[in-house]
Parts: structure tokens; C-alpha cells; sequence
């Protein structure tokens, strides 16, 4: 039996591993490019296909020249007037003498037109099929001479894009009305229009076996800690997927914790609040295609912060912060108490107000927890409905929707009109959470607090929370307690937690974030110090991120 188990094992070991071999040999084991136009005008198309996008253009270099020239690029991907004038443009009425055939000639005839021809912003030497269909497919401009055994790569890629918006999940009063795109250039330079540094660094890279999606590591040099970077870029290289389509897998493939219900990554749409994470020492990691970086490492209070908290005055900011804390917790808790109230522990609840909610619960056919699990359940499916369907209709037929079944459900007497408020309370409360990956796990975690308390009252509350607390205090983001400063105690980090203080008094960098320049103010020559510097204080600066 187990013998028939390991060869079942090791035979889909064989053939996963024969799929993967066969779905990158198209790109991989391709030999050097030829000399002859034709058979390389020819491989293009065999390998792609003949898609209907791939543009190929034939003409001879300069206008009494027998040199033949070709150029490829992807429809969409391209810039088309950069094309026409920097490069077609320019090869057709080159005036250059190029009569001469022989091979010296032609690499005198390559280096010509790369240098003196295209005027393109970038080029690059192109000699394998696989650097060549790589760049490619990333928008680039692939010019080919005929005797050449190389290729010229032009810096060409365009094509429609989405244009710069205000943010929608997390608008603001004050502060800038942009946010990112879809397009990974566009969102570093946002990023160095805030930034104007030097030290600012954007290292890319590209994961995916097929997709070969565009990564950048965002960080800035002397601030971030070192031993943070390199365990970034070890998880990153450890990565193992065909696709790479969104942040989310990347997400998954690096984080610490995998069954945790907390996030413990940082998504933003908005190049301020980037900004301001990386002068705090953290990293930032971009996906071409998602308009949503990651940052990396975060804490649970950094969930209720917006951007617009540093643009409000102190006290109105932290009053927000505290407002959030408060509707977080009704959320988690409000119709898990009503139920352990009402089934279990009536006596608490003044007499009044009891008999009250008695007279409201008379004729109702169902237990309270029935009652809110089928409340909270229909919300929870209008809700849905209404962010699935088309926007001029989703947000009508969510409230109407929402007000016609709460009125008509209390007027049947399948529900009562007090569970009700406590509903939609509760849901009210939940929009209050500035970020929609926190909303999300508070809704999850309200419904295992209802389970409980309708099944041991308050006790199983207190058991809940419990157990919440303790499984919060043993997650890590990239080594980073998730409750820092509160569980480590940090008070010199307290003063940005729920209370924000005036800026003045914020004068340091949160410190198991950053361990290298903690005071935010200084000489900025010292965010860059030479490596020989850097490993001469390395035992004096840094402290061990392990045991951190």
C-alpha cells in the first residue's frame, strides 16, 4: 500500500515537473538569432502564432540603400508615433553610405543605426530568442538587419492606459486627489515626485514562469533596514508560480502567516500614503497591472490610520482614530452581546429596556441567534449584490433592498424591530474601518463571536476574545509583532497609535520598523553611507531583526 502511495507521489512529482519543462522550452531553449531577415521574420511568427497583433514591417534602410531592415512590435504595447518618427522615420531616411556588405560592415552598420540613427530613448543589444520575445512582449520595439545575427531593442512601449484618478476606496477631504495606475512606471514616478532623493531606490525584477510580470522593491537606502531588504527579495526569489497577475499572489506566496485571518500586508491606492510609509523604513513592492502596492511590514493599528489623519489638526485626527477603534469594536462585538444579553444573562439588562425588548420578541417564531444569523446573512447578500452590480443601480437596489425586507420582515413578525437597529448598527459601524482588507475580517470574526455567545453567553465571549488576543500577539509581518507598540510596550511609539500627536512631537521613526536612522530629523548625508562605513557600524547601529 505505501509503496503504491509513493510511486502515485512521485509520478505527479514527474509530470508536474515535465509541464513545467514544456511550457517555458518555447522562450528558453531557443537558439541565437540568425543572420537572415526572412528565417527570423519567419520564428516570430511560427512561435506567436501568426497572432493578429504582432505588426511586422519591412523596408530598406535610407532611400538608396540595399540594406533590408524590419521592425516588430506588439499592437497596444507600442507607441505608435514614437514608432513612425523615432524609428521607421529614421531608418527610411537615413543618409548615411551603407553600401558595403561584408560582416565588418554590418557591425559597423548596427552600431551606426544604434547610435546615430534611432533616437529612441533607450536601446538595448539583443542576441537570443529568449531576451528577445521577453522584451517584446514587455512593449518593445524589436528592429532587425537583414545579415545582422543580433537585434536592436527600442524603448517604444505606449498604448491606452488609465488615466490618473481620484482615489476610490480611500478618498479624502484634504490632501491629494490622485492615485495609482495600472501602469508600474507611472506609479514609481509618482512616487519620486513626493520623494526627491537620491536614496530613493527601484530595483525590478520579473516572477512568473509565463506571465513574466514586472516586480519593483521600493525602498529607500539608509533608512529601511538592510536585514528586512534581504528577506524581501529572498521570499520574493523563492517564488514558484506560473502567473503573477495581481499583488494578492504575491501576498500569499510571502507572507509569514498563512491561516491567519488578520492581513498582514499593506495595500494602498495613494502615492501620499506610499510616501510616507517608506520614510518610516518600510518597503514597498509593485506589481505591473494592480494599482495597489504592498508594504511591507504592517501592524494591526496601521489599519485604522488614513492619509488624512496628517492633514486634519491633531485632535481631530486622533478624535477619528479613537471613533474607528470604538465602531471596530461594535462591530466585532455588538450583535454577539445582544445575543448573550437577551439568552443568557437578562438581568443585567435594565427593566425597562427588558420589558421592552420582551413585548418587541413576542410572536417571534425563531431563537435571537437564529434571528441575527438570518439578519446579518441577508445584509451581508445585499451588500454583495449591490458592489457586484452596475454602479448606477448597485447602491439602490443595496438601501432599498435593506429598508423594504427590514420593514417587511418586523411587519411579518419574523424578526423584531430592536435586532434590527442592532444590525444595522453593527453595519453602519463596519463602514467607519477605513481599509476593506480589516472590514473583511471583522465581518468573519462577528459571526464566529455570535456562535459563541449563543452558545455559552458571555463567558464564550470573553473565551473569544481570548483566544483572538492570544493569536494576535503571536503574528508577525516579516518578523515585526503585529500588536507593536502595544504588545511590545513601546511608549516613545504610542505617540501615532490611536492619539496622534502634533507633528513637532513626532520626531522618530517607529523603531523595530526602522533600526538605522531612527530620529527623523538630521544631516540627510547619512542615509547614504558608503558600504565600507556600513559594515564598520553594523554592530553598533543595527540591531539583530531575528530577535526583534
Amino acid at each position: 500500500m505505501n509503496s503504491g502511495w509513493n510511486r502515485l507521489i512521485k509520478k505527479r512529482k514527474k509530470r508536474r515537473h515535465t509541464e513545467k519543462y514544456e511550457e517555458t522550452e518555447i522562450i528558453s531553449n531557443k537558439d541565437e538569432i540568425s543572420q537572415h531577415l526572412d528565417e527570423n521574420l519567419a520564428n516570430i511568427k511560427e512561435d506567436l502564432g501568426n497572432s493578429g497583433d504582432v505588426m511586422i514591417r519591412e523596408f530598406k534602410l535610407g532611400k538608396s540603400s540595399l540594406h533590408k531592415v524590419a521592425i516588430v512590435y506588439i499592437n497596444g504595447l507600442g507607441d505608435k508615433d514614437i514608432i513612425g518618427s523615432s524609428i521607421i522615420e529614421r531608418l527610411m531616411n537615413d543618409a548615411s553610405d551603407t553600401g558595403s556588405n561584408d560582416l565588418q560592415s554590418q557591425d559597423q552598420l548596427f552600431t551606426h543605426i544604434k547610435e546615430n540613427v534611432l533616437t529612441v530613448g533607450t536601446t538595448e543589444d539583443i542576441k537570443d530568442w529568449k531576451k528577445l520575445y521577453l522584451s517584446l512582449l514587455s512593449g518593445q520595439t524589436i528592429v532587425f538587419i537583414d545579415g545582422s545575427s543580433q537585434a536592436i531593442g527600442c524603448s517604444a512601449q505606449g498604448g491606452e492606459l488609465r488615466a490618473i484618478t481620484e482615489p476610490a476606496t480611500e478618498p479624502a477631504v484634504r490632501g491629494p486627489k490622485e492615485s495609482f495606475v495600472e501602469a508600474l512606471i507611472t506609479n514609481t514616478s509618482m512616487v519620486r515626485r513626493r520623494i526627491k532623493s537620491p536614496n530613493l531606490w527601484v530595483e525590478t525584477m520579473k516572477l512568473g514562469n509565463i506571465t513574466q510580470t514586472d516586480i519593483a522593491i521600493v525602498y529607500i537606502k539608509g533608512i529601511v533596514n538592510d536585514k528586512l531588504l534581504t528577506e524581501v527579495k529572498e521570499r520574493l526569489g523563492k517564488i514558484e508560480a506560473d502567473e503573477i497577475l495581481g499583488s494578492n499572489t504575491i501576498e500569499e506566496w510571502i507572507n509569514d502567516d498563512t491561516w491567519t485571518p488578520w492581513p498582514t500586508m499593506f495595500v494602498t491606492e495613494r502615492p501620499d500614503v506610499v510616501a510616507g510609509e517608506l520614510l518610516e523604513g518600510r518597503v514597498a513592492i509593485f506589481v505591473d497591472g494592480t494599482p495597489n502596492p504592498l508594504i511591507l511590514p504592517a501592524t494591526w493599528i496601521q489599519f485604522f490610520q488614513t492619509a488624512e489623519d496628517y492633514y486634519l489638526r491633531w485632535n481631530i485626527a486622533s478624535f477619528l482614530r479613537s471613533l474607528r477603534i470604538i465602531s471596530f469594536l461594535i462591530t466585532l462585538f455588538g450583535p454577539s452581546l445582544f445575543i448573550a444579553f437577551i439568552a443568557f444573562h437578562p438581568e443585567l439588562i435594565p427593566t425597562p429596556l427588558l420589558v421592552s425588548l420582551t413585548a418587541q420578541r413576542q410572536g417571534i417564531p425563531f431563537p435571537v441567534f437564529i434571528e441575527a444569523l438570518l439578519l446579518e446573512l441577508t445584509f451581508e447578500v445585499l451588500r454583495e449584490a449591490g458592489v457586484r452590480m452596475p454602479r448606477p443601480i448597485g447602491q439602490a437596489v443595496s438601501i432599498v433592498g435593506a429598508l423594504v425586507l427590514g420593514e417587511a420582515a418586523v411587519a411579518a413578525g419574523i424578526v423584531s424591530s430592536s435586532m434590527v437597529i442592532v444590525v444595522a448598527g453593527t453595519a453602519i459601524a463596519s463602514f467607519t474601518i477605513p481599509h476593506y482588507a480589516m472590514m473583511d475580517v471583522t465581518r468573519l470574526l462577528r459571526f464566529l463571536m455570535m456562535i459563541l455567545a449563543a452558545s455559552f453567553g458571555l463567558y464564550g465571549i470573553g473565551l473569544g476574545v481570548i483566544v483572538l488576543v492570544a493569536h494576535t500577539c503571536s503574528v508577525r509581518s516579516f518578523g515585526i509583532p503585529y500588536l507593536t507598540p502595544f504588545a511590545p510596550l513601546i511608549l516613545s511609539d504610542w505617540k501615532d497609535t490611536i492619539i496622534r500627536f502634533p507633528k513637532p512631537f513626532l520626531s522618530t521613526r517607529p523603531r523595530l520598523i526602522n533600526q538605522t536612522k531612527i530620529k527623523r530629523t538630521g544631516n540627510t548625508k547619512d542615509l547614504g553611507p558608503s558600504p565600507r562605513e556600513e559594515q564598520n557600524k553594523d554592530n553598533e547601529s543595527k540591531r539583530d531583526f531575528n530577535e526583534t
